[in-house]
């Protein structure tokens, strides 16, 4: 199948997990996750109708946007950031998803400031609580949130969450939910810059499972763009 016509496809499954959970189907955005994927190919998911690109690397973040590549939608970043390449994210995107240290928040909040801007961002967190994996475990938001209170020049806009590898459909649920309650837990703090409206969870293996618990954002790579050829990846 086209790039086309799996869009149109995800979409009518979008609609029927969100109906399935008494949801508006508006309410879910369809991020296209736009690794390995050429300009042409990213041009033709915004043409059919994503909502936004979530690029994984920093090299083809900056290359893609110099071929105008992402003309028509918002751009987020959703991959691992080193703080080294903050520079080259902040101001560029819409919204990074993957902030999963202290560290990281810090620097992109310091060069948010430097820029003069407010950047949208989500809290990574590990829910699995898997060694492999970055991200805030659930009993360090708190503390997080408190101490990203203090910082300019950020927002938080939400949570995102890659949860553990899973064999059978239906195996994610318990930290769909899991990730659901915490979005909850935080609309009742009083920060002038945290706003949990975002829950970014599912991608193409479970985003159907993901929107019954919650998701509003899903990023599908795979079923929109096919299998990505990794032997040929460059690092």
């Amino acid at each position: 199948m086209s790039i086309t016509e799996n869009v149109i496809r995800i979409r009518a499954e979008i609609e029927k997990a969100a109906l399935a959970a008494g949801r508006d189907p508006k309410e879910i955005r369809l991020c296209a996750a736009t690794k390995m994927n050429d300009a042409a190919a990213v041009r033709e998911a915004i043409a059919a109708g994503v909502d936004c690109c979530g690029e994984n690397r920093v090299q083809e973040l900056t290359q893609k946007l110099s071929q105008n590549a992402y003309a028509g939608a918002e751009i987020h970043f959703i991959g691992h950031l080193q703080t080294n390449k903050v520079r080259q994210v902040v101001g560029k995107v819409s919204l990074i998803h993957s902030i999963d240290s202290l560290r990281l928040l810090e620097a992109v909040s310091k060069e948010a400031t430097r820029q003069g801007i407010c950047q949208d961002i989500l809290l990574e967190i590990n829910i699995g609580n898997e060694d492999s994996k970055s991200g805030f475990s659930p009993e360090e938001l708190p503390e997080v949130l408190e101490e990203a209170s203090h910082l300019s020049g950020i927002f938080i806009r939400g949570l995102m969450a890659i949860p553990p590898i899973c064999q059978n459909s239906g195996d994610n649920n318990k930290f769909f939910q899991k990730m659901y309650q915490l979005s909850v837990d935080i609309r009742t703090k009083k920060y002038d810059n945290v706003c949990s409206i975002a829950l970014s969870m599912g991608m193409s293996t479970d985003y159907r499972e993901a929107i019954l618990y919650g998701s509003t954002m899903v990023r599908i790579g795979t079923d929109i763009f096919g299998a990505r050829n990794y032997a040929t990846s460059k690092p």
